[in-house]
């Protein structure tokens, strides 16, 4: 036996028992003739104590330790003289009778601590180190209890836990897939799933009318905090369902994850916007709404004037800053350079002071009145003592401008609370967009997705103007999850996938085997799908995904651990029938 107890467990009530410990070397403090080190394990730190007086032998073994040496000990449990309230074991130590050394460690990279000096290319480098800090492993442990929760809750609610294949068909629509080679079927490949969406549609048509999976799914995207080569969903669908129901049964999901996971017992029912309020009112689709400071429109009430900034465009927006009438010109500056980042893009600022004696101070004072600048501030829900922040231009780029404006006068203000969780569902989303590349429509989630029977007249001759029945959870301006109800019969798919482009050998071609199962009495059915990781992220509290996957990759889609991806033999190569073509040679 390596343990008795782990190093989180011991206490007070534990005086004068002999206990074994294992686990590693966290620090090392020599005073006098007394070394102190500090034992740390998954569940947390207990404090052993070498007394030269009463054993100089292990003493000395003990001064050769070093940190993240592996040893086991076994003493006697005594009471902490300077105890430390910031750790459970604080008030008892160890008195060390036996010390073995079960292996010795090189010294790390980086210091694991909490607050560790190691940048994030090393520790990704030596990940299993960085695993060891309690950050991360706390992150880890958050995750192991919410994927343990979504089974209990969703087994609670009939949903049975199903797994799909991972080797499947590559599929046109959606990121780029990742592609495997099929050795027994030369030139031929597999595609790894970006979500599990057929298979689970298929059992719906088998009659399992509440499925469930937490899956790994694959997409060749470019990468970004919260992207990751591979990630984790939270895969559900349910049959003889309308949207509502799926809203109401998840909306329970989360309302148990927090109260579960963050003791946060949220009682009323999510808040619910149009895909259209989203945009207009706060420049985005997936809305903080922690605080207000709503986008609104201005566009006709400042043209006509003799500013041709604002008359030349066709959209000018804006929102109100309350109380940052006192914001001094260099910090106005800073917001001007902020907005005309390339990946923001405004051409430049507008702002007005409405000042606490009721005067207007405006970096417009030229073309406009006071009578002007209270009209203003009367759309903006403006007071005395607010700041008034105007943007112009193309519609699209200035609202997402004003999104990213908001978002960053909601951080400056301390608006942007962190422990508050604001969730909301956002709802009737178009159910198609045209991409001026392609010069035709795509599908605003996917080609399977049904549309609201009131829009079907307009399918035909005003295809844009038709809504979907699909639905995302956005909680504190991260997208959650999102899904849909499903096309469930073979007569609407197939004009859906002839609005989409696709001719019909090649909708036959890709989804055949889809489009021939609604003929055998497919049910109405529809689902969503939770990231997993930007949950969990969330849920954390911490900026990025990679803090809540036990082993990511980086920004340029590389394991730098294990140096994937990597070079494949020539053997290999001629197993598969490929040849790696040089890339700047052709």
């Amino acid at each position: 036996m390596y343990r008795t107890h782990t190093c989180g467990e011991l206490n007070i009530k534990d005086i004068n028992k002999e206990v074994e410990l294992s686990g590693w070397v966290q620090k090392i403090r020599k005073l006098g003739g007394m070394t102190f080190i500090d034992l740390r394990d998954r569940y947390g730190i207990t404090q052993l104590v070498f007394d030269e007086n009463q054993n100089a032998e292990l003493c000395q073994k003990a001064d050769k330790l070093g940190r993240e040496f592996v040893i086991k000990i076994k003493g006697k449990i005594i009471e902490r003289s300077n105890k430390n309230p910031n750790i459970p074991t604080g008030d008892i130590e160890i008195i060390v009778s036996e010390l073995t050394v079960l292996n010795n460690s090189e010294i790390p990279p980086f210091t694991i601590e909490d607050e560790t000096d190691g940048g994030d290319e090393l520790r990704m480098k030596f990940r299993y180190l960085d695993l060891r800090r309690n950050p991360v492993k706390e992150n880890l442990l958050l995750r192991h209890k919410i994927v343990k929760e979504v089974r209990n809750y969703l087994d609670s609610q009939n949903f049975i836990e199903v797994e799909t294949p991972v080797l499947i068909k590559s599929t046109p629509e959606g990121a780029r897939d990742f592609v495997v080679p099929s050795r027994m079927n030369s030139g031929e490949f597999y595609a790894l799933p970006q979500s599990p969406q057929v298979f689970k549609q298929l059992l719906m048509i088998s009659g399992f009318d509440r499925y469930y999976q937490i899956v790994k799914c694959f997409r060749d995207e470019d990468l970004r905090a919260d992207r990751q080569p591979e990630f984790t969903q939270i895969d559900c669908e349910m049959s003889f369902v309308e949207q509502e129901d799926i809203l109401s049964t998840f909306e329970g999901l989360i309302k148990d994850l927090l109260k579960k996971t963050k003791a946060i017992d949220v009682k009323d029912a999510f808040p619910k916007i149009s895909y259209d309020e989203a945009m207009s009112s706060y420049g985005n689709d997936k809305p903080d709404i922690r605080f207000g400071m709503k986008i609104k429109e201005l566009t006709t009430i400042v043209q006509n004037k003799d500013f041709q900034v604002f008359n030349k465009v066709r959209y000018v927006g804006g929102i109100c800053a309350k109380g940052c009438a006192s914001y001094s010109r260099k910090q106005l500056d800073a917001l001007t350079k902020f907005v005309q980042k390339p990946q923001i893009g405004a051409k430049g600022l507008v702002y007005v002071k409405f000042n606490e004696d009721g005067s207007f101070k405006s970096s417009v004072d030229k073309f406009y009145n006071t009578e002007d600048f209270e009209k203003w501030a009367e759309l903006l829900g403006a007071d005395r003592g607010d700041l008034l922040l105007i943007l112009a231009g193309d519609k699209n780029i200035t609202l997402n401008a004003l999104a990213e404006l908001r978002l960053e006068m909601g951080t400056r203000l301390n608006l942007r609370k962190p422990g508050v969780f604001a969730p909301l569902w956002v709802v009737d989303f178009p159910l198609l967009e045209w991409n001026e590349e392609s010069q035709r429509f795509h599908a605003k989630h996917h080609p399977f997705t049904m549309p609201k029977t009131e829009d079907m007249h307009l399918i035909e001759k005003e295809p844009a103007k038709v809504r979907a029945n699909a639905y995302d959870l956005v909680i504190n301006g991260v997208e959650i999850g999102g899904g849909s109800l499903r096309i469930y019969n073979t007569g609407l798919q197939k004009e859906m996938f002839k609005h989409l482009g696709f001719t019909e050998e090649e909708a036959n071609k890709q989804f055949g085997f889809l489009m021939n199962a609604f003929k055998y009495g497919a049910p109405p059915h529809g689902g969503i799908a939770f990231g997993l990781d930007r949950l969990v992220s969330l849920f954390a509290g911490v900026e990025s995904i990679r803090d809540v996957i036990a082993f990511p990759k980086n920004n340029s889609g590389r394991d730098v651990m294990i140096d994937s991806p990597s070079a494949i033999s020539e053997i290999q190569l001629k197993e598969l029938m490929l040849k790696v073509v040089d890339k700047e040679n052709n």
